[in-house]
């Protein structure tokens, strides 16, 4: 009896969020039509069907299906908990991307505030404010002039021990392990491999679960990273505080890096920033510094295995720059800047397989867009992929052509792995200088080809090869 008063009570419960759902979401409203579209599941909304897009590898479909279906230019639907519109296209892009701060701001999923928990303190997007300040002063071209050199011999030690010695590797795992190690070594000084390496896993549960349903029970994604990004914060907080100890003592520079830069900054008002919340910003700046390189850099090893012609056009750039070099002699920012058509090869490796899927914002006053009313406190959702791979954007979306960015490049705001207008990824630069140096060791050690040939691709919330990307190395034959 108690079984069926239960089933009772959950069936009248979802009846009357149902009801609500229905009476909440009108197509009119008193400021004109909203967008066209579909809402779904009370709470869940459409958020299922837009991440397991992604998990079978068309994370475009969702978006593309829509477009098709309701409108090209914006539609409505309802992510991750939250009334949502997304926009679709250029204009759409440039839109939301010239009115940040007049009609619309950064907002994050509450995944995201939950993950980071001194966010909550004061606001997402206060503390994003106070980061875009501080970063520029570690990622303006005097200091990733600096940085060139430490990603060179980093880079040098990479491939020494994870790949030169190995006739077969799995490339991901690989790249994700070249990508934070340099983010360890540049944001906090941590250079030694085991102790990255204590890092990598939690890192791993982290980037899964950061943008997802917030359903807190053992065994999500959501709970995972949670849980993994508690165990990072602490030992974070142990480097803290050592720091701390050798800022004291003269055994560390005030200018080494990041942290030592956030320990002796004060606000406005004279006050430091508490311990745990350095540990935050360090732990999002590791995520932010690493993750998305980490998948360009493997996706550039997937088309170069399969385009050999392209391959051919790079290790000849390549290795004119490593020719023109003495023995052990280090990549220098002027050798940056000769690597044109390897920069166009991985522009086009980030149109077809974005890191960035696209990202929120919400509505700070009601606007109309296309002819739809969008309210106050809507969330907006730009997606790359909508002219990434939209054809009347770029000719023959599918074919992979690193000519689309000689001269001028794509028309602006089509090509957006880094987003675009105020909010741009500040660390572009940055992600240039990582995956040319490490393209250079690359393509100068090795040719490969894939062990898989057609192997899944799946998109959590980056693209991921399925099984990591097994490779068989060919080094060359040295003179």
């Amino acid at each position: 009896m108690e079984a069926l008063y239960v089933s009772l009570l959950c069936f009248f419960v979802l009846l009357v969020s149902i009801s609500l759902h229905l009476l909440f979401y009108k197509n009119k409203s008193s400021g004109g039509p909203l967008p066209p579209g579909k809402t779904g599941w009370p709470f869940i909304g459409e958020s299922l069907t837009f991440l397991s897009t992604g998990w079978k590898g068309q994370p475009e479909k969702f978006i593309f299906d829509r477009m098709a279906k309701y409108s090209s230019a914006v539609f409505r639907t309802h992510l991750l908990g939250e009334k949502a519109a997304v926009f679709c296209g250029a204009a759409g892009n440039k839109f939301l991307f010239s009115n940040e701060n007049k009609l619309v701001e950064a907002w994050w999923p509450e995944s995201v505030n939950k993950v980071f928990p001194s966010s909550t303190q004061t606001s997402s997007k206060e503390e994003a404010i106070r980061m875009r300040k501080m970063l520029p002063n570690f990622l303006k071209p005097e200091a990733l002039q600096r940085y060139v050199g430490i990603m060179d011999h980093i880079a040098r030690r990479h491939f020494a021990d994870g790949w030169e010695t190995m006739d077969k590797v799995e490339v991901f795992p690989l790249t994700k392990r070249y990508t934070f190690w340099l983010a360890c070594r540049l944001f906090i000084s941590v250079e030694d491999p085991a102790h990255v390496a204590r890092f990598a896993e939690p890192f791993n549960a982290i980037a899964s679960g950061l943008i997802s349903i917030p359903i807190d029970l053992p065994g999500t994604p959501f709970r995972r990273a949670i849980k993994a990004s508690n165990f990072i914060r602490k030992e974070l907080v142990v480097i803290i505080k050592q720091r701390k100890l050798d800022l004291a003592e003269g055994k560390a520079s005030p200018t080494q890096d990041i942290l030592s830069h956030m320990l002796l900054t004060a606000d406005e008002n004279g006050k430091f920033m508490p311990e745990l919340e350095i540990a935050d910003k360090i732990l999002g700046l590791l995520i932010g510094g690493h993750d998305t390189a980490s998948s360009a850099c493997a996706f550039i090893v997937k088309y170069l295995a399969e385009l050999p012609e392209i391959y051919q056009g790079v290790y000849k750039e390549q290795m004119e720059i490593a020719e023109s070099k003495a023995e052990g002699e280090m990549l220098r920012w002027e050798d940056i800047q000769k690597m044109k058509y390897s920069w166009n090869v991985a522009c086009e490796v980030l149109r077809l397989a974005p890191p960035l899927q696209g990202a929120f914002r919400e509505a700070i006053a009601d606007f109309t867009f296309n002819g739809f009313y969008i309210p106050k406190g809507w969330k907006l959702y730009w997606s790359a992929n909508s002219t990434h791979r939209d054809p009347k954007v770029f000719s023959e979306p599918e074919k992979f052509n690193p000519e689309r960015f000689e001269g001028t490049g794509p028309a602006p705001y089509t090509f957006v792995p880094f987003g675009g207008g105020p909010r741009m990824c500040p660390g572009k630069e940055y992600a240039r200088l990582e995956i040319l140096v490490f393209m250079h060791h690359l393509v100068k050690r090795f040719k490969w080809e894939k062990m898989i040939p057609d192997e899944k691709i799946i998109v959590d919330p980056m693209p991921i090869p399925a099984k990591g990307l097994p490779i068989r190395l060919f080094p060359h034959q040295k003179s």
